[in-house]
Parts: C-alpha cells; structure tokens; sequence
C-alpha cells in the first residue's frame, strides 16, 4: 500500500470521532505499531485535527471540512503539475505552501500512480532560481499596486533601469515574467524576473488607470495572438 493511500485510510478510520489505539488502526491496515506513530505525526504535522500520543490512541477532533475526493488519473496529473511549478518557480514561502498543500491533499485522496514524494519538487531550473528573491517584493507590489524601478538586464547583455507598473507575474516552461507597465517607453513591456538584477520601491502606489491595466494588457495579449 502506498503511503498516501494509508494515510487516506487512517482518516477514514478517526472519522468516527472515537479514541483508537495505534495497535488498533495497524491491525486494520496490516503495518506495524511504529508506522503508525510515524503517519499519525505526519498527519498532525499537515494540520489537521488528529490528537494523540503513544500509549493513549488517537482521536479528529473535529470534522474535516474538505471531504475524501475520488479524482481521475488526469485530475491528479494536473495537480501534481501545479504543484510542481509553484514549487519550482515561485519564492520560497509558496513553495513551502505548495508542500503543504499537497500534503493536505495527498491526506484526503489516494496518491497518484508514482510514489516518489520528494521527486514532486526534485526540479528547480538556474531560471527560477535566480527569480526566486524577487517573487516575494513583486507580489507585494502588485498587491499593493506600488510603483517600482528595477535594474534589468536585456538578452544582450545590456542593463537599463525601468520605472514600471507591475500588473502580473506568469509562469512558462521555467521561466517567471512580469507583465507591467513602462513609464519610460509608455507602453507594456513583459520582463523576465530572474533577468531583473535590483528591484528599488518606490512608496508611490498608481491607479487602476484604463489602457494602463492588466485587463488592458490582456486585451493586446488576445489581439496579438488573434489570426
């Protein structure tokens, strides 16, 4: 049986709501005492409201609010895939809520086909390395809506600085980009973030200004991809 699928039936054994020994639950499962300690740690651990210790048994406090998911072999691709890419791409606080999250799912819902739960963030391209720092101040920015000049380095090899709008951070392959708004060119400019090399605040915030927003970005995105 696969970890995550025991975990799932250790669940489905607490929802009773009723006090179970750890050589109760491993009886039902056929593993041992210890694997259970270990799993009823990992599922403290993940935040859910499983309480207990050794000698005693264990007990959910209370309802879990997100019910047991019976999902496709694609659905569990595609999330395991999300997954992946925040942890890959993003700053270090989403990539340890990405753990977290699939560790809350990976809780209520079998695993999918490979079991390998470190290989889920095994990869991290130079890209989204060198991106990493600078997730955190863009998102805030963007949140925040707060002007920003960056240092930015071009595919030449050439650095400039750009007062900009940041609107949006997407994701491609391994790349991070930010859409924004350029003050100097007066027109939107999409920047590769692990090309940015210094981002300064500036403390003034900009307006939702049409043709100088996201939903204006995204319109000339859909023009300039339109037939």
């Amino acid at each position: 049986m696969r970890r995550t699928d025991r975990l799932f039936d250790m669940i489905q054994i607490l929802r009773d709501g009723r006090l179970h020994k750890a050589s109760e639950i491993a009886g039902a499962l056929a593993v041992s005492t210890r694997t259970v300690w270990r799993d009823m740690g990992t599922l403290m651990a993940s935040g859910l409201p499983v309480e207990g210790e050794r000698g005693v048994g264990y007990i959910l406090r209370a309802p879990i609010t997100l019910p047991p998911m019976v999902l496709t072999s694609a659905e569990l691709e595609a999330f395991r895939l999300g997954i992946r890419l925040v942890a890959d791409g993003a700053d270090a606080g989403l990539a340890r809520a990405a753990r977290s999250l699939a560790n809350k799912i990976g809780s209520v819902t079998p695993a999918p086909p490979e079991p390998d739960d470190d290989g889920l963030f095994a990869f991290a391209g130079r890209e989204s390395t060198r991106a990493a720092p600078h997730m955190p101040m863009l998102r805030a920015a963007i949140r925040a809506q707060e002007r920003l000049t960056i240092t930015y380095v071009n595919a030449d090899g050439l650095d400039s600085h750009r007062d900009i709008r940041p609107l949006h951070l997407e994701f491609a392959g391994r790349v991070w980009t930010l859409a924004a708004w350029c003050e100097a060119r007066a027109d939107f400019r999409s920047f590769r973030v692990d090309r940015i090399l210094a981002i300064t605040p500036t403390g003034e915030t900009f307006p939702d200004e049409p043709g100088h927003d996201l939903a204006a970005y995204k319109d000339r995105i859909k023009a300039e991809d339109a037939p």
